[in-house]
C-alpha cells in the first residue's frame, strides 16, 4: 500500500513542484488574429508621454538602468495611465507592422512599469499575481481591439512569432536587475533597429548577460528559458551573443556552463 505524506508535507512538496515549474518559458505560439498590418498607412502612434517618463525616472548605475518607481508623482501616474488609455484605444492592425513592433514593445514595458507602481513598494514583480503564481504575467493587463491582453500575450503570442527576432529579448523589460535594461528611448518605426542593436550589445556585454570565472562561464537564464529563439544548441546561442559581444569569442566555450538571473526590482 501508498504510504500517504501528512498535510504538510505534500503541500510542501506542491510548492517545490509549482516553483520549479514557474521557470518554464512559455513557447512562441502566435495568436493570428494580430498578425494582420496596413502597409499603406503612414501614420504614427504618438509615445512622447513615454518619453517623458522615460527622462524623468530613468537612471543609470554601473550595468543597469533603473527605474525611480519611488519618486514618480501622481500628476506623472496620470501620464502613464492617459499614454495607455490613448495607445490602447487604437487599433495596431491598421498600422505599419514597422509601426506595430514599437506599440507592443512599448505597450508592454509601460504595462510592466504600471504594474510595480500599483504595488509599489515591493522587492520583486515575481512577489505579483494570484495565489502561487511565480509574477503578473498571466494576469489580464489591459484591453486591445476588444480582445484581453496578458504580458504574456503580447511578448509571446505576438511579438516573437510575428517578428521572430531574438532581439525582442533584450527589448521587453521585466522590472528586474536580471532583464536587459528598459531603453532610455521609446521605440519608433525609425528607431527600431538601431534600439535592438544596441540593446543587444549593452546586455551581451554586462555581467548580467554573460561573464567568465576561470573555467566557468555564466550566462543570463534568459539563454536557457529561450535558447530556441538563439539556436538549436548551447554553441549556436554562444555564437548568437559572440555577434554583439566585444572580446573573446564564447562559441567553443569547452568549460562549465551556467545560467543566472537576478529577479530583485530595478530601483535605485
Amino acid at each position: 500500500m501508498r504510504k500517504k505524506l501528512p498535510l504538510g508535507v505534500s503541500l510542501f512538496a506542491m510548492l517545490l513542484l509549482l516553483s520549479s515549474q514557474a521557470f518554464a518559458a512559455p513557447q512562441s505560439e502566435l495568436w493570428p488574429t494580430w498578425d494582420n498590418s496596413n502597409e499603406s498607412n503612414s501614420a504614427t502612434f504618438d509615445h512622447s508621454q513615454w518619453q517623458h517618463l522615460l527622462d524623468r525616472y530613468l537612471t543609470e548605475e554601473g550595468q543597469h538602468t533603473l527605474f525611480n518607481y519611488g519618486a514618480v508623482s501622481s500628476q506623472d501616474k496620470a501620464v502613464l495611465e492617459q499614454y495607455l488609455t490613448d495607445l490602447t484605444s487604437l487599433d495596431p492592425r491598421n498600422y505599419r507592422q514597422s509601426e506595430q513592433f514599437a506599440y507592443w514593445v512599448n505597450l508592454y514595458n509601460a504595462l510592466t512599469v504600471k504594474v510595480i507602481l500599483d504595488e509599489y513598494p515591493i522587492k520583486s514583480i515575481t512577489k505579483l499575481g494570484g495565489f502561487l503564481s511565480f509574477g503578473p504575467w498571466d494576469d489580464k493587463a489591459t484591453t486591445v481591439a476588444g480582445q484581453s491582453l496578458t504580458l504574456n500575450d503580447i511578448e509571446h503570442r505576438i511579438l516573437r512569432p510575428i517578428w521572430n527576432d531574438s532581439r525582442i529579448h533584450y527589448a521587453v523589460n521585466c522590472a528586474s536587475l536580471g532583464c536587459p535594461n528598459l531603453a532610455k528611448t521609446a521605440f519608433t518605426a525609425e528607431n527600431t533597429e538601431s534600439l535592438l542593436d544596441a540593446a543587444a550589445t549593452q546586455f551581451t556585454n554586462s555581467e548580467k548577460g554573460a561573464s567568465v570565472d576561470g573555467n566557468t562561464l555564466t550566462l543570463s537564464s534568459i539563454y536557457e528559458w529561450y535558447g530556441v529563439d538563439f539556436g538549436d544548441n548551447e554553441q549556436a546561442i554562444l555564437k548568437q551573443i559572440d555577434v554583439y559581444r566585444d572580446g573573446k569569442p564564447l562559441k567553443g566555450w569547452s568549460g562549465k556552463i551556467q545560467y543566472d538571473y537576478d529577479w530583485s526590482l530595478n530601483k535605485p
